[in-house]
């Protein structure tokens, strides 16, 4: 059994998966962040499918980008289930997780960076980084021959999938995937 946490975003999702196959995924939502909703959450979504903490083999998260504090919340969520209870942690960029929504043997996932830039990268068929992420304005983005994916659908069950396939570290591992640097270090650099 996978839990998968994407709370990166306005709209975040957790999943509950059994191999590669997606039991279920909800929708989370919260104008104030997700730390205050979050446990809750995962706790109902595992007693609706009468599934104990102790039986999550693998625990998944989306590391960014997005928002820093959505980043930090999942992932210090996952990490502190599976440093509690022993398990492997996997990390996924949301930007690979779109990626594994679309079709075709070059992928292109765009999702809002706010200040009139995106997130984008490119990504072969088997999620193999063809382009790095980077942050900027959607007409300086070289896609080439890519196919654009435009953000929009629940992401944890995609990263669960992905940590299926790929398996988990020990959680001080995983890190979170800022790509731009936050604002607090913006106005640092600029005094």
């Amino acid at each position: 059994m996978i839990l998968a946490i994407d709370v990166c975003n306005e709209v975040g999702s957790i999943a509950l998966l059994r191999g590669d196959v997606v039991l279920e995924e909800r929708p989370l939502e919260s104008t104030d962040g997700f730390g205050h909703i979050l446990f809750e959450a995962i706790e109902g979504l595992l007693a609706d499918h009468g599934v104990g903490l102790d039986s999550i083999e693998l625990f998944a998260a989306a590391t960014g980008p997005g928002s820093f504090t959505g980043a930090r919340v999942g992932l210090a969520a996952a990490k502190g289930l599976a440093f509690a209870l022993g398990k492997p942690l996997a990390g996924v960029t949301n930007l690979e997780a779109l990626a594994s929504l679309g079709t075709g043997p070059l992928r292109a996932p765009v999702f809002d960076a706010r200040r009139g830039a995106v997130y984008c990268a490119v990504f072969a068929e088997d999620l193999t980084v063809v382009v790095p992420m980077a942050v900027c304005k959607i007409e300086a983005f070289a896609m080439g021959g890519a196919v654009r994916i435009d953000s929009g659908p629940l992401l944890a069950g995609a990263v669960g999938r992905i940590a299926a396939g790929r398996g988990g570290v020990h959680p001080a591992l995983v890190e979170a995937t800022y790509v731009r640097p936050s604002d607090a270090e913006l106005l640092n650099t600029s005094s």
